[in-house]
């Protein structure tokens, strides 16, 4: 599902460059995206922790996307921010091709079934 993810994120990035559009702001969902950064997060500790607990690669891999949702909702913020205070209309695209090595790193940990180090 992260590599999914990741294609996705590289085929809409790449596309709001081609044609030189910028994400519009919008303050309820600058709002949901900061909200959606401690409860993502910690919701992510617990799925670990439980799944840590009953020896679940699933629910681990679940866990894994909570945590890329985490990184993504902080640089929806700060894409959306910077492109408030700075108006280019590239940072937003600039800004997820910029999260898709995270996701692929996390895909990897999460295929491989290897520990988190996410404190």
């Amino acid at each position: 599902m992260l590599f999914a993810l990741a294609a996705y994120v590289v085929a809409g990035a790449g596309w709001k460059l081609w044609m030189q559009q910028g994400a519009e702001f919008s303050l309820p969902g600058l709002v949901v995206s900061a909200l959606a950064i401690p409860i993502m997060y910690f919701l992510s500790r617990r799925k670990l922790q439980v799944a840590g607990e009953l020896g679940s690669r699933a629910l681990r891999a679940d866990a894994v996307e909570s945590i890329t949702c985490c990184w993504l909702a902080l640089v929806v913020v700060a894409a959306l921010v910077a492109q408030l205070l700075v108006g280019a209309w590239w940072v937003d695209a600039a800004a997820s091709l910029g999260i898709v090595w995270f996701i692929v790193a996390e895909g990897k940990e999460a295929w491989q079934g290897k520990d988190c180090d996410h404190n």
